[in-house]
């Protein structure tokens, strides 16, 4: 099979059948950002934009085997990582990784759904952090996500963040992006730790409004400039503007008259 010469982003996740998450919003992410994807399906999940109603995890080796022949067949320059199910698939993707160490990859820890809806099985966090963060470029959490991730209360303030964020680094992730989507207050800041340099923060106001899958959107902008060899920090910053402007159109449309 000849090597497709254009960039691809490898997306690695669960489907999402309404389309609001999971791989049709990563692919739409990337595709925006003019670069092609090729996928490796974690999971199909059977959910509306209000619930999830039923979960099946691929078998790992399938899944290991659907990120071989992707990079077989394509020049992929970037890894996506969102929604992983289990510690064997966990362990699968990260075996590939291992593999490929020069290709960045950008997990988003997904564990549960906007419904609420665990996506992760119960006690596989430890297998997450051990064998796959240190093979990773980039991971993103949002607070819920970093206190489960370090056994935390949620984050109270940007200092008590902090202090979750550099534990999580500890476990090996070359940087960590927390997201304060969750917070409270007027800005939305999203922080950026690496081992090497002082926190970085992107700040941008606020909207009333809310949208599904905005993580799945960011890691994957995320990924489709690491692609293009930017500095994570210009990807984060590039990342961050395109979820803000999409939100900002969503956000119009709700409260358009006679909408």
């Amino acid at each position: 099979m000849a090597l497709n010469r254009d960039p691809h982003v490898l997306v690695v996740c669960g489907s999402d059948s309404s389309g609001g998450a999971g791989i049709a919003r990563d692919i739409e992410t990337i595709s925006s950002i003019g670069l092609r994807s090729c996928v490796a399906v974690t999971a199909v999940t059977v959910q509306t934009h209000q619930s999830v109603t039923a979960i099946h995890h691929m078998q790992p080796g399938l899944v290991a085997d659907q990120m071989r022949a992707a990079l077989r067949a394509n020049k992929v320059s970037a890894i996506k990582i969102g929604m992983l199910s289990t510690g064997r698939i966990i362990a699968a993707v990260a075996a590939v990784l291992h593999e490929n160490p020069r290709i960045p990859a950008v997990l988003d820890p997904v564990l549960a759904s906007s419904s609420g809806r665990q996506l992760l099985e119960p006690g596989v966090i430890g297998v997450m952090k051990r064998d796959l963060m240190p093979f990773c470029h980039l991971v993103t959490p949002n607070l819920v996500e970093l206190a489960v991730l370090t056994g935390s209360d949620l984050a109270s303030d940007d200092d008590d963040a902090l202090r979750q964020g550099r534990r999580l680094l500890a476990d090996g992730p070359r940087a960590l992006l927390i997201k304060g989507g969750h917070a409270e207050g007027p800005r939305s800041t999203d922080i950026l730790l690496s081992p090497d340099r002082e926190p970085i923060r992107f700040d941008m106001p606020r909207l009333a409004g809310s949208m599904r899958g905005t993580g799945c959107m960011l890691a994957s902008a995320i990924a489709a400039h690491l692609a293009g060899a930017k500095p994570l920090e210009d990807c984060v910053r590039e990342g961050k503007r395109l979820v803000f402007e999409k939100l900002l159109r969503c956000v119009e449309r709700e409260f358009a008259p006679g909408a």
